[in-house]
Order: C-alpha cells, then sequence, then structure tokens
C-alpha cells in the first residue's frame, strides 16, 4: 500500500499520477470480447431481416380492455392480454392487493422453508385446492417454475413422460430436467399416443402431458381420449391450464371440468398470472404425497422468495370471486363467438374452436408484424406471432378476448382488421 505522504504528493501532482505506467489489459481478452459481439450482432440482424424482431411496446396505463400506449393516442383497446376475465384491474381485486400489501409487507426477503411463509399462502393454497377439488396445492413464481419442478422429481430413469409434440416452452424445458425416458406424441393424435403406451408397458410409471388449451392456437386436447388411453394403460395424467383456469367449463374449472374429466386428470399446473388477478405466481395442484414431495425436493420452490404479499392477496380475491359465482367466467364464451363469427364472415381464417384465443392466421412473419403496427395506428392493441414462437410459416397475429370486452370494442375490433386486411391483400 502506498505510503500516507506519498499519497498527498500523489494528489497534489495530477500530472505525475496520470503519466505513471498503466498495467496493459490482455488483447485476446479485447478479441474474445470483439467476436462474441460481432457473433451476437450477426443472430440479431439475422432476426431483423427475417422480419421476427420482437419489439416492446410500452404501457402507461393499468391492464384492462382499454390501455394507454407509449407513442399512441389514448383509449386504444387491447386484444393481446390474458386477462381473460378483466381481473387485472378489478376494483376487489386490487384492493385485496393494497390490504396484502399494507399488513404484510412488499415481500418475505426469502424462500418458504426459511423464512417465507405466511398465513396467506396457505389460505391461498387451500382455496386454489379446492377450487379445482384436488387435495393439495404447492405455489410457484410462475408456472414457468411449476412446470420446471415437476417432472424432475416425480420421474426418474425407470419411468416414461409421453409428451405432445406442441406442449408449451416451460414443459419442454421441464422434462429435459428428469432422467425419465422421453416420448413425444403427434400434437393431439389418440393413435400416436395409444402406439407409445404400448411401447413404455415396461417402465415403472408413465406420465401422459399435455396442455389443456395451446396458447397458439386456442385448439383443446382431447382429454377424455387421453385419459380413457391412460386407464386402459394404466398411465397417470398431467395437464398445463394456463389458457384455461377461471374461464374454461361451465364454473370456470379449467378443461378437465368442460370435457367431464375433473376426477381423472391427476396433476394440474396453472397460472395466477392471467385469468386469476393477471400479477404472477403458478403452482400445482394434485395428490398430497406428491405436493408433499414438491415441497421437499422442487427445486424452483426450494431456491426462489415466496410470492409477495400483494401478488397472494390479489390472487386469492380472484379466486374467492370465481368460488362464489361463475358469472364472469360464463360471459367469455358469448364475446369469444361474435369475434370469430363475424371476422370468419369477412373472410380471416381463425384458428381454433371456440376459445378467446383466436388466432388470426398469415402465415408471413413480416405481414403479421405490418398488420399488427397498422392496428395500432387504427386504436387496437395486437401482437403478430412469429418463429420461434410460432413454426415457421405459420406466423399470425394472435387476439384475445376478455369478459371486460364490450360488444361495442369487438366490432370496432373487426372492423379494424377488415380495413388492415384489405390494405395488405389478406381479404378483399
Amino acid at each position: 500500500m502506498m505510503p500516507f505522504r506519498a499519497a498527498v504528493r500523489c494528489l497534489n501532482n495530477p500530472i505525475r499520477v496520470i503519466s505513471r505506467p498503466i498495467r496493459p489489459t490482455s488483447t485476446r481478452g479485447y478479441a474474445a470480447i470483439a467476436e462474441a459481439r460481432s457473433v451476437l450482432e450477426q443472430e440479431l440482424e439475422t432476426i431483423r431481416t427475417g422480419g421476427t424482431w420482437k419489439g416492446e411496446r410500452v404501457i402507461t396505463s393499468k391492464q384492462g380492455p382499454r390501455i394507454n400506449v407509449h407513442g399512441s393516442r389514448a383509449d386504444i383497446l387491447n386484444f393481446c392480454a390474458n386477462n381473460y376475465l378483466g381481473l387485472s384491474s378489478h376494483p376487489q381485486v386490487v384492493e385485496a392487493g393494497i390490504e396484502a400489501l399494507k399488513k404484510y409487507g412488499a415481500g418475505l426477503s426469502s424462500v418458504r422453508f426459511i423464512c417465507g411463509t405466511q398465513d396467506i399462502h396457505k389460505d391461498l393454497e387451500h382455496k386454489l385446492a379446492k377450487f379445482h377439488e384436488r387435495e393439495d396445492c404447492i405455489l410457484y413464481a410462475s408456472c414457468f417454475d411449476a412446470n420446471a419442478g415437476l417432472f424432475e422429481v416425480m420421474l426418474g430413469p425407470e419411468d416414461a413422460v409421453l409428451s405432445d409434440e406442441l406442449n408449451h416452452a416451460s414443459i419442454i424445458d421441464g422434462i429435459r430436467l428428469c432422467r425419465a425416458k422421453r416420448f413425444r406424441y403427434k400434437h393431439m393424435d389418440l393413435y400416436d399416443l395409444e402406439t407409445q403406451l404400448k411401447q413404455t408397458q415396461s417402465s415403472r410409471m408413465r406420465l401422459v402431458v399435455t396442455d389443456g388449451v395451446f396458447s397458439m392456437d386456442g385448439d383443446v386436447a382431447p382429454l377424455k381420449g387421453i385419459c380413457d388411453l391412460a386407464e386402459q394403460f394404466g398411465a397417470l395424467v398431467f395437464i398445463d391450464e394456463c389458457h384455461a383456469t377461471g374461464f374454461m367449463g361451465p364454473r370456470g374449472r379449467g378443461t378437465d371440468e368442460l370435457l367431464g374429466v375433473m376426477d381423472r386428470v391427476h396433476i394440474v399446473n396453472s397460472t395466477l398470472g392471467k385469468a386469476l388477478g393477471g400479477a404472477a405466481g403458478g403452482y400445482t395442484v394434485g395428490p398430497k404425497p406428491l405436493i408433499d414431495l414438491l415441497r421437499q425436493r422442487s427445486r424452483p420452490y426450494l431456491f426462489s422468495n415466496s410470492l409477495p404479499p400483494p401478488v397472494v392477496g390479489c390472487a386469492t380475491r380472484a379466486v374467492e370471486l370465481l368460488l362464489a359465482s361463475n358469472e364472469i367466467a360464463q360471459s367469455v364464451g358469448a364475446k369469444t363467438m361474435r369475434f370469430r363469427n363475424k371476422m370468419t364472415e369477412a373472410g380471416f381464417t381463425i384458428s381454433g374452436s371456440a376459445h378467446p384465443i383466436c388466432p388470426v392466421m398469415l402465415g408471413d412473419a413480416r405481414l403479421a408484424s405490418l398488420m399488427a403496427d397498422d392496428m395500432l395506428k387504427l386504436g387496437v392493441y395486437v401482437i403478430g406471432f412469429s418463429y420461434p414462437v410460432v413454426p415457421k410459416g405459420k406466423a399470425r397475429i394472435r387476439v384475445q378476448i376478455s369478459a371486460a370486452h364490450t360488444d361495442q370494442d369487438i366490432d370496432r375490433a373487426v372492423e379494424a382488421f377488415i380495413q388492415t386486411g384489405k390494405k395488405h391483400g389478406v381479404v378483399s
């Protein structure tokens, strides 16, 4: 260390300090950084030239059927949110979050098994288990975490997992983490699933894994046929219900209720970040021994902070509203069909059926992006989806209907699509 007097002399003589020799940085280090930058810039340019660049628009208001978007005029109609029930800004949901913040604070600063479980977490888990009519529930920071934490704990080398080829990325990543034998069956193809169930009969446990509703196309898994095959071959059934919980089925319980198989689907993962308040969080519901084991070994649960109290408060109130009444859940269906029917009559191709995810199929990635930009100029917020979010050649604008939309909102969106579609030669 430099002596004090020498340090003072240096401070009083800035020229001397500046002129001291500086240890040179490794030229190899500079070269490595330059090479990495070049590789990354080339990849980014490939995305730009391919028309698949994903910009992020800045919303300057709360989530809802009408929003403010930076750089655009006010009163933009929002048709691309997962806010299926309009609960993201529901007064009671918002107030519950405020009260939880005041009473329990901003966060727990820890993971749950150390010092991060409050009574509101246990209460929400109890209500979610009741809502889904399952034995128990475990909360996660997101449904991505719930999917990442399940398969590794549940399945070992002597087991097999059979997954729909179009399952969500979080399911695919979760399955990659486990040591079970992995099989993919063709999308919603019961014959292919049966073939693979026959091939895996020597496995200790077999788990059939599917989205309840597939988020890009809005199509519903054939759960009755899947459950029939699972029972025939002694397999278990798992469904991801992120795009179904809260509004599919007579009481909004999900696709298993819609298709009459609630007592035949063994494990359900879903989210609090879409219909159930729209903030964050995910969960697993299922047999109590499984939930207990997840609390002991599931890495995303063990090594992530518990959900913030305001998020728990909002989600709890959302679930309470749905447990008390199915009115909100039932309101989505008629509005969904209004949009689908009017768009089909106008000449657009809409994928899926009877689900508020309404993909307007366009095929070309650049066209989807341009049309989405033009729709925003007309006061309608939608987003173009392209590779790698959807397969190449399957670009689309994914429209999502909310219970908070009025019939007038839907008609205005259809008119904007017709005007933009004519401009780009999609419809005549």
